[in-house]
């Protein structure tokens, strides 16, 4: 599968995540599961109420162009080619990737201290194209109601690594109070050095496949933290 992933980081040489995953998909010769075939660029919107309290979370998932076309063309959609949709195609596409089965958390951690706030299934999801990328937007809502944003993590990453997921697009927040937004990026360099050291130590009949296999979706996640005055 290097061939695959090492014609994507051609395509977009100056992403670093992309040349993350051909070095790693190369290091772990296993299963097609256990490296990355989907490429998403991610954006995130905070709904804070006047409380300072976050009440949902509206999510962006901007698909690579390869994955794109796949999904266009068994949906037999975009016949031109012009990687723009109609009206009616965008309905049809919209809700493709939200129908998730029971546990799929959606990719999106959020926390307060150790406890993972619960979130609901996707809500008014909608789809569209940019540049011939799918571009789908669908919003979360805090279960309970909503949670305090005075000091929250959050991070976007599939556990498995199946799907690679960057924050490249914007990260916002919505509200009438004044909340401040940092970003954490990973050390990719460091965190690829322990797999390396750690492949080292296998046997070399060590069967991942037969075995637990890494999961390093969150060790190369980048991490959002928002603060909200409480009001």
């Amino acid at each position: 599968m290097c061939i695959r992933i090492a014609d994507t980081c051609r395509a977009s040489y100056l992403r670093p995540m992309r040349w993350l995953v051909f070095s790693l998909s190369c290091l772990l010769p296993v299963s097609a599961q256990s490296h990355p075939h989907v490429f998403i660029d991610t954006g995130l919107e905070f709904i804070v109420d006047d409380a300072g309290n976050l009440t949902h979370v509206r999510v962006t998932w901007a698909y690579d162009e390869f994955y794109s076309l796949l999904v266009l063309e068994d949906m037999r959609l975009d016949q031109d080619g012009d990687g723009v949709l109609a009206e009616s195609e965008e309905q049809f596409l919209s809700g493709f990737d939200a129908q998730w089965v029971e546990g799929y958390n959606g990719d999106l951690v959020i926390r307060t201290g150790d406890t993972v706030i619960p979130l609901s299934g996707p809500l008014e999801p909608h789809a569209t194209t940019e540049d011939a990328r799918i571009v789908t937007t669908h919003l979360r809502a805090v279960e309970g109601g909503s949670v305090p944003a005075n000091a929250l993590s959050i991070k976007a990453f599939d556990e498995s690594f199946y799907t690679a997921y960057e924050v490249t697009r914007p990260v916002t927040v919505s509200g009438s109070v004044d909340c401040q937004i940092e970003r954490s990026d990973p050390d990719i360099d460091a965190e690829l050095a322990q797999m390396q050291a750690f492949l080292r130590t296998l046997d070399a009949d060590y069967d991942l496949e037969e075995n637990d296999i890494p999961m390093v979706g969150e060790k190369f996640a980048t991490e959002i933290r928002l603060s909200c005055p409480a009001t």
